[in-house]
């Protein structure tokens, strides 16, 4: 059994532009953890988790993480935290893709 879970899952995913690829690396009765590859211009709608706290972490290029009407761009390595309730999503607005994993706890 391979301990990483990110390489297998995400080497594959090649979005075109626009779009996003997903992937779950992790599922369980308390975690959820995916992973998203943002191809140049893609976007993960702004929404919420009213039970959940969900954590960005960026682990490829440079998405615009977006939480609460305010954005901000982050360049790999780094997390962002959303809060319960906090309406997030992120973007792409770069020429190259952008990965970030998304951790959701607890699940409601």
């Amino acid at each position: 059994m391979a301990l990483d879970r990110y390489a297998d899952a995400v080497d594959d995913l090649d979005p075109v532009d626009g779009e996003v690829a997903t992937a779950e690396l992790v599922v369980t009765d308390d975690v959820l953890v995916k992973a998203f590859v943002l191809a140049p211009g893609g976007e993960i709608d702004a929404h919420e988790h009213a039970d959940a706290t969900n954590v960005f972490h960026v682990l490829e290029g440079e998405p615009t993480v977006v939480r609460d009407g305010e954005s901000e761009r982050l360049a790999a390595p780094a997390v962002g935290l959303n809060e319960r309730g906090d309406v997030h999503g992120a973007r792409n607005d770069t020429d190259d893709r952008a990965v970030l994993t998304a951790s959701l706890c607890p699940l409601p």
